[in-house]
């Protein structure tokens, strides 16, 4: 039982758990509460994975527990934007539908293959990541609407990687970082079977 509750888990499941007082903020025009718990809020998704790493605590509950965090933060920083900056989001739109449509492909793409839905903490989605973070705190001090655009394109570009990565290598490990790394992973794990039958042979 211990393992399972431990900090970087606690971390991930505050994101889930308070996430609704964003919306009570924002629906009672609090701005300032709502930029100051956004900030605290969005900075365990950096924490909770670092300290896992750290600690040697990395599950495969904090793994699903960061991936449903993330996709209920992802779609309610949609939203906040949306009351923000609608200018932003009415700008991007059809960005912004097709970044959804792939995020959800990512999805579907192993649960049809593997019978489980999950997603990657790729390089370009954990980097991606923080600059959703960055942006939804300076939505509050300008214009975000160009850098909503780069956002969206990135993440459109992550989730292609990811279900490539899926199609091609199969349900890899979460913390795959790359198609790359992926590919290089499986070279390495072909070269080490092919050993014994080498020795084999010389023998």
């Amino acid at each position: 039982m211990k393992k399972l509750f431990t900090i970087p888990n606690s971390l991930s499941l505050s994101r889930l758990v308070f996430l609704p007082l964003l919306y009570i903020f924002l629906w009672n025009n609090q701005i300032a509460a709502f930029f100051i718990t956004f900030t605290i809020l969005g900075s365990t998704d950096f924490f909770d994975g670092y300290l896992a790493r750290k600690w040697n605590q990395v599950s495969r509950l904090g793994k699903s527990l960061d991936t449903v965090a993330d996709m209920f933060f992802y779609i309610s920083v949609a939203y906040f934007l949306f009351v923000l900056s609608p200018e932003a989001i009415m700008y991007n739109r059809y960005l912004l539908i097709m970044a959804f449509s792939v995020y959800g492909l990512s999805f579907l793409v192993p649960l049809l293959k593997f019978g489980k839905p999950y997603t990657l903490h790729t390089r370009i989605l954990r980097s991606n990541a923080v600059l959703v973070y960055a942006m939804m705190i300076l939505s509050g001090l300008m214009n975000t609407t160009f850098v909503l655009a780069v956002v969206l394109i990135i993440f459109v570009i992550g989730f292609l990687e990811e279900i490539f990565i899926f199609l091609h290598f199969g349900p890899v490990d979460q913390d795959t970082s790359s198609y790359l790394m992926a590919s290089m992973e499986r070279k390495l794990n072909e070269w080490l079977l092919e050993i014994p039958r080498i020795r084999r042979k010389k023998i």
